[in-house]
């Protein structure tokens, strides 16, 4: 990627079985791959986290969605919409 890519901000809604460290998880994935968590908003009831994030970074929010569903309290994932969020920033 070059100077001039921007870094695109993506929204995305999970809905997770709600257990012990699920939440932690679902964060060490997102860093994992590369991706920074920009909002979260988490709500609880009957066992489930319904939770809407908004990451960002330079990789393919695919790849990151493949990996997410691949955690075993995940039950649903989809992702919504992408914006720009400004230019990437390399240090000489």
């Amino acid at each position: 990627m070059n100077a001039s890519d921007p870094i695109i901000s993506h929204r995305m809604q999970c809905r997770m079985d709600a257990e012990p460290a699920a939440l932690e998880r679902l964060c060490q994935v997102v860093r994992i791959r590369g991706f920074t968590i920009e909002k979260m908003q988490v709500q609880m009831g009957r066992g489930v986290l319904d939770i809407e994030l908004t990451v960002k970074g330079e990789r393919a929010v695919q790849m990151l969605a493949s990996q997410l569903e691949k955690l075993q309290t995940v039950t649903g994932l989809t992702l919504g919409e992408e914006r720009s969020t400004g230019q990437l920033q390399h240090s000489a």
